[in-house]
């Protein structure tokens, strides 16, 4: 079986590319982007405004040789231009349609080589699936769709003075996503919480598989050994905003006020900076952080926190775990914590609850040492093998199901 993935952007880090190319089953990886390495590749690369230069160069895979992967590089400086000033403006959504849609046209009009399967990724794929015919066509549901956005938007009215871009993306945005389940022959979600707000959006379940990310544990920083000493370092990683619940961080640190405990916040802010100035004193704000620092932050805190109110799968808390932190998380994510093992999971939108969750490890520090050996366990449940051994199975399966259809 051989199967071209095509995506639009380094989303996963290729994931679904590399695991089947570990598994000698990838035609090709179509993709907007790939860092070139020859002279003019730089020069190109050189157009990228100045702030996404370095995440771009640093785009590669060195998991896929550069023989499988077509990159469409001038479509990929435009599109990283356009969803700059996008940005910008406050127009991204109708930039991401336009990126988008023009990704998936121009892999539908490439001559890609034999392939029984084609794997692209939601809101990227329409104009591609619609060429497909005769081909198991997957599609990897980046996120829990049009359900999550109505949870945020929830979250806005409660939280305004948070708002610093209402979230409200047209209707042609989740429809596009709507006729790709409609052409896709398998809908590929990243947890049991993606598949049940996409069931509750109409998604037809039927071709749903739920397939855990992976996180290469194999190459993470050895965590080494952590000694506790007050206060307690608990740490936030990643955009700081109304969907991952930072409203409800902030009122659990002011009921945490006098107590022995130390809230790092980490990441770019997607809210009014203006709700810094009116946080307690135990929150140390750090603003966007390298992600060759990320490593250095998980080392020195005790416990990772994440009070989402959605999240498709959340890489960062089987990072934290692989540095043998505990990690409090809500339900409404995928299920990697073991309430009680790997940390605590506390309902979401419940600021007091938080709060306890952390003192939990202030009246009892010693849990931090008992939990540590299951929190790495844990996380190399989620390896690129799993994800591999995951992915595998639902083709195979999902194949021998479209062939008994044909015969």
């Amino acid at each position: 079986m051989k199967v071209v993935v095509a995506q639009n952007g380094s989303r996963e880090h290729y994931l679904a590319a590399r695991a089947l190319h570990r598994r000698g089953m990838l035609a090709q990886l179509v993709v907007d982007w790939y860092p070139p390495k020859n002279r003019l590749g730089r020069w190109l690369a050189g157009l990228i405004p100045s702030v996404e230069v370095a995440r771009a160069i640093g785009a590669g895979c060195e998991d896929v040789p550069d023989a499988l992967i077509t990159a469409m590089r001038l479509h990929g400086i435009a599109t990283r231009m356009r969803r700059r000033h996008a940005a910008r403006s406050g127009d991204t959504y109708p930039a991401y349609l336009k990126c988008d849609s023009t990704f998936a046209r121009r892999v539908s009009r490439l001559d890609l080589p034999r392939h029984d399967v084609f794997f692209g990724y939601s809101y990227a794929s329409l104009e591609a699936l619609k060429k497909r015919n005769g081909i198991l066509t997957v599609l990897d549901q980046i996120d829990p769709g049009l359900a999550e956005t109505r949870r945020v938007q929830k979250e806005e009215k409660q939280w305004p003075d948070y708002v610093h871009q209402t979230l409200n993306p047209p209707s042609a945005y989740h429809a596009r996503n709507r006729r790709e389940w409609e052409l896709a022959d398998v809908i590929v979600v990243n947890s049991q919480w993606t598949h049940d707000l996409l069931k509750e959006d109409g998604a037809p379940t039927e071709k749903i598989e739920v397939l855990p990310l992976a996180y290469n544990v194999d190459r993470a920083a050895n965590p080494g050994t952590r000694t506790y000493s007050p206060p307690l370092r608990v740490l936030w990683l990643g955009t700081v905003c109304l969907r991952k619940g930072i409203p409800y961080l902030i009122e659990a640190a002011r009921h945490l006020e006098g107590k022995s405990v130390h809230i790092q916040i980490a990441g770019p802010l997607d809210i009014d900076p203006k709700v810094i100035n009116t946080c307690p004193p135990n929150i140390e704000w750090l603003g966007p952080v390298p992600r060759v620092n990320a490593s250095r932050l998980y080392r020195e805190s005790d416990v990772f926190i994440l009070p989402t109110i959605s999240d498709g799968f959340a890489i960062t808390q089987i990072e934290a775990l692989a540095h043998g932190l505990p990690v409090i998380i809500t339900p409404h994510c995928a299920r990697v914590v073991e309430d009680g093992r790997h940390g605590y999971v506390v309902p979401a939108g419940d600021a007091t609850a938080l709060s306890q969750a952390i003192m939990h490890f202030v009246d009892a520090p010693e849990k931090l040492v008992e939990m540590r050996p299951d929190c790495i366990a844990r996380s190399r449940d989620f390896s690129l093998d799993h994800y591999a051994d995951g992915l595998v199975s639902i083709l195979e399966r999902r194949m021998a199901v479209l062939s008994e259809g044909q015969l």
